[in-house]
């Protein structure tokens, strides 16, 4: 393991510890219970399987959402309509899911697939603006996704909603068409492989693949990018279109795992879910599922937290802004940085010198 890498990971440790030491620290002095709250921040989730589940359950969407930002993010276009995508992902499902006339063993897989297709149409729409007319991405992006949630609530209302019901929820979506819970007690679902598949086929895609290079390249530096030949507009289009139909599958999955009618009316957050788990992954899939899990695990036990004693879950958003803050600060440990990289550099001067 090269210096950087240890560097990234000793700097995200730390950025977590120096975050959870502060939370703990405004427990003591909030708490009438301080103690006792933090070890059901830290043990609650553990404590049965239902809570088990509770935390590979919320796990499971922020997986899809992160490793489809971070390939977006990969190409240096900070293009947030992720959270749209996954929004019109669950409304396409549950629209295919309750018209379609598809044998048992098809209907899911076709819900997530025109999920995708339409998750891809959604961040496609600040790439193609930006490329067209210089806009910037990050304001149309996030005006993209109130486009998204209003257009949604319009469909709820007028074409799917079920007027039998004491709520604004769509007629119920066929029990062949929803995914099974796979563990006994739980609610897990058979998402949970997809995401972790998502995961390591993202990984491959952007390290292994020549398209991958070739964005990471343009993210890196497009005007190196352009001089090498590479086509930026291209592979910026593809990562925005591949990051949307990794958001859009992400929300037929939720939908179809965890919901048997669409209710979604506001924004869920699962975007902005997204940017912090690709910050702690750094911009990396195969590290998504471990960021997902541990912030799936850390809300799941604020939630028991706050069950338990008087501390409000908003603690764990203190925490959240912490890890972000200290994760992005560049000057954070970078002394330790230069030392690392000095060290390294002596020591491979001193192989090439024994080698002579």
């Amino acid at each position: 393991m090269n210096s950087s890498k240890k560097y990234d990971i000793l700097r995200t440790v730390m950025s977590i510890g120096i975050a959870l030491a502060i939370s703990f620290l405004i427990i003591f002095i909030t708490s009438d219970e301080p103690v006792k709250a933090i070890l059901e921040l830290l043990t609650g989730p553990l404590k049965s399987t239902r809570r088990i589940g509770n935390v590979i359950e919320a796990m499971i969407p922020l997986v899809f959402t992160g490793v489809g930002i971070s390939i977006m993010f990969a190409a240096n276009e900070i293009n947030l309509a992720g959270e749209g995508a996954f929004h019109i992902g669950g409304l396409v499902a549950t629209y295919i899911g309750i018209n379609s006339l598809l044998p048992p063993a098809v209907a899911p897989w076709a819900c997530i697939l025109a999920a995708g297709f339409f998750g891809a149409m959604i961040t496609a729409v600040p790439a193609v603006m930006k490329i067209k007319t210089d806009s910037d991405v990050l304001v149309s992006s996030l005006m993209m996704n109130y486009v998204v949630v209003l257009f949604a609530s319009y469909i709820l209302n007028y074409f799917l909603r079920d007027p039998k019901a004491g709520a604004v929820v769509s007629y119920a979506i066929p029990k062949t068409t929803q995914f099974a819970s796979i563990v006994k007690g739980t609610k897990i679902h058979i998402g949970l492989i997809i995401a972790i598949a998502v995961a390591i086929l993202g990984y491959v895609f952007l390290y292994k693949t020549k398209i991958g290079y070739e964005i990471r390249v343009t993210g890196e530096n497009a005007e190196f990018a352009k001089y090498s030949g590479i086509n930026v507009l291209k592979v910026t289009l593809i990562s925005q279109l591949l990051g949307g139909f990794i958001f859009g599958i992400g929300g037929g999955v939720e939908l179809l795992g965890m919901y048997s009618r669409f209710s979604w009316t506001s924004s869920l957050g699962y975007g902005w879910d997204a940017v912090i788990i690709t910050t702690l992954a750094k911009k990396n899939p195969l590290y998504v599922p471990f960021a997902a899990l541990f912030l799936a695990y850390l809300r799941t036990g604020a939630s028991m937290m706050s069950i338990a004693t008087n501390v409000p879950t908003e603690i764990v958003t203190v925490t959240q802004g912490i890890i972000i803050l200290l994760v992005v600060a560049e000057q954070f440990l970078s002394k330790y940085k230069h030392k690392m990289i000095a060290k390294e550099a002596k020591a491979t001067l001193s192989s090439i010198k024994e080698a002579e």
